[in-house]
């Protein structure tokens, strides 16, 4: 193999200054540089979440200039942990849990952290496969993407000592595992409230898979909205679907084909408001003129379709990062307040939404 800058015959003749060897840094010297204590830079280095986050970064940043190297393996051995953490997600492809990853491998590696990527498929034995794997193998805890374990399930895993943090939990989870979501309740009310001022009476809803979570707390949104306008919610007008493309086009037609059809359609994803705009363009309807649509996720495909989509936004990063706030505190075996926590919506208003005609 060819050395860059050097022909086969003089590799092996270096010079004595190439011989001399820089002596390895040490944390000391990073401490000096970072201009903290050698504590400090120690809870720096071993992802301890007690330090400021302007310190963390002058640790890590002096860390980089003194070209300072962690041993992980010595670190696991002399402290049982590997700096590894499993993340089980159903998809990577799908933007949901691609932004939800990418908040949740950033703070990792802020924490000199890494992640061990585990897709399950939606399919319950694969990931109860995955999870044990990553329990008996070489990582810390992990972070769960809206997994298929029933609660019961999740119980026993917390009992087996295994730390890990649920992100937006498929079902509603006992009071002591640790989970991060959205505020899907005020976020669908919040939707609905914007229809209802700009005059709607006639707003549908393309629910999601029944039985999740996050479509019965959108549905709770949903009907409160009504409920604090006293406007009476029509029953034929919720529709479940499935938070495809083509489940969403399925439901948005039987809307459109009843004798009073909606004037407004909130559907629980993008993904299914983006298919009511097909569909209605396909019928020669106008969004927003004959049909307003608003989703949920705000989804990069909210702001590139026509006209763009009125979306409440989640903040998935957000959800990732805090994720491995909580997995951190966890290993630390630090006291946790609040296990359950849901990161505030927001409604983003965009073309897609009018007032209806007459």
């Amino acid at each position: 193999m060819d050395v860059p800058g050097k022909s086969l015959l003089n590799v092996g003749m270096a010079s004595p200054e190439e011989h001399r060897v820089k002596p390895r840094t040490t944390i000391r010297e990073v401490a000096s540089a970072a201009g903290v204590s050698i504590a400090t830079v120690s809870r720096v280095l071993n992802g301890r979440p007690d330090v400021a986050p302007a310190t963390r970064a002058a640790v890590l940043r002096a860390a980089r200039d003194q070209r300072f190297a962690t041993n992980r393996s010595a670190r696991a051995l002399s402290g049982g942990r590997t700096g590894l953490v499993g993340v089980t997600l159903p998809m990577v492809e799908a933007e949901y849990f691609a932004q939800i990853l990418s908040g949740a491998a950033e703070a990792l590696h802020e924490h000199d952290m890494r992640v061990v990527l585990s897709p399950t498929l939606h399919l319950h034995d694969r990931e109860v496969t995955l999870l044990d794997r990553l329990m008996h193998g070489t990582t810390d805890g992990a972070v769960l993407m809206l997994p298929e374990e029933s609660n019961d399930e999740l119980k026993a895993l917390q009992r087996l000592g295994y730390p890990f943090v649920v992100v937006d939990p498929r079902v509603p989870l006992d009071e002591g595992v640790a989970a991060v979501s959205a505020s899907n309740a005020s976020g669908a009310r919040a939707a609905v409230q914007h229809l209802l001022s700009l005059g709607h009476r006639r707003i549908a809803a393309l629910t999601g898979i029944p039985g999740w979570l996050a479509s019965s707390e959108r549905l709770n949104g949903y009907h409160s909205a009504h409920a604090a306008a006293g406007v009476l919610a029509d029953p034929v007008l919720v529709v479940e679907a499935d938070y495809s493309t083509e489940g969403g086009e399925a439901a948005a037609a039987k809307l459109l084909d009843l004798p009073d059809p909606p004037t407004a359609v909130f559907a629980f994803n993008d993904n299914m408001a983006v298919a009511v705009l097909r569909e209605a363009r396909r019928r020669g309807l106008r969004v927003p003129e004959d049909l307003s649509v608003v989703g949920f996720d705000d989804s990069q495909q909210a702001r590139i379709v026509t006209p763009e989509l009125t979306s409440v936004r989640q903040p998935l990063a957000e959800m990732g990062r805090m994720a491995v706030s909580l997995l951190l505190r966890l290993l630390e075996n630090q006291r946790v307040e609040g296990l359950n926590i849901e990161l505030q919506t927001r409604l983003v208003v965009r073309d897609s939404t009018a007032s209806p005609r007459g």
